[in-house]
């Protein structure tokens, strides 16, 4: 019996996705922490982009990084991190057998999610190091990992609201 190719289950595809996503993350990250002290910045753009160092305790866009409860806030974002995780790891399984932009998407959230997890339980807390200045608008620092769960989020979005053919 020969298998229909276009069956083919493509989840290695899409892990493959999720984990060159934690790999770019990691690497840039260890690069910044070796070339830029904690602090620091170098311009790239002026007025408009710069690689900073900064260790954001905090969840997305620094919110709680004052907190009076660290470790809690910490362990919050572990245990969220972890559901998301399994979660995005559960709808791949179910819905990753064909390349498409929804499994594309899971998988930049999903290597997003792993490598902001991975600094959260190694440092407790997560390297950021692009700032972004548009006109006024100060963009708060952020990362690989930050534009991948960003990316992957806004595809899954239009993949949402894009109009389905009817079969």
């Amino acid at each position: 019996m020969v298998k229909d190719s276009s069956r083919r289950d493509m989840r290695w595809m899409v892990l493959a996705i999720a984990a060159l996503v934690i790999f770019l993350d990691r690497v840039t990250k260890l690069w910044i922490v070796a070339h830029i002290p904690s602090g620091h910045a170098i311009v790239v753009i002026p007025k408009v982009f710069r690689l900073t160092h900064v260790l954001n305790t905090g969840a997305a866009f620094s919110m709680f990084e004052g907190s009076g409860s660290p470790n809690l806030v910490r362990n919050l974002l572990i245990g969220f991190s972890v559901v998301a995780v399994i979660v995005v790891l559960f709808l791949i399984w179910k819905m990753g057998r064909g390349l498409s932009l929804t499994s594309v998407s899971l998988a930049l959230i999903l290597g997003g999610a792993i490598g902001n997890l991975y600094d959260r339980i190694r440092f407790s807390y997560v390297v950021d190091f692009l700032e972004v200045h548009i006109v006024h608008y100060h963009w708060p620092d952020f990362n690989v990992a930050d534009s991948a769960i960003v990316v992957g989020a806004c595809l899954l979005l239009l993949e949402m609201l894009r109009p389905q053919r009817s079969v």
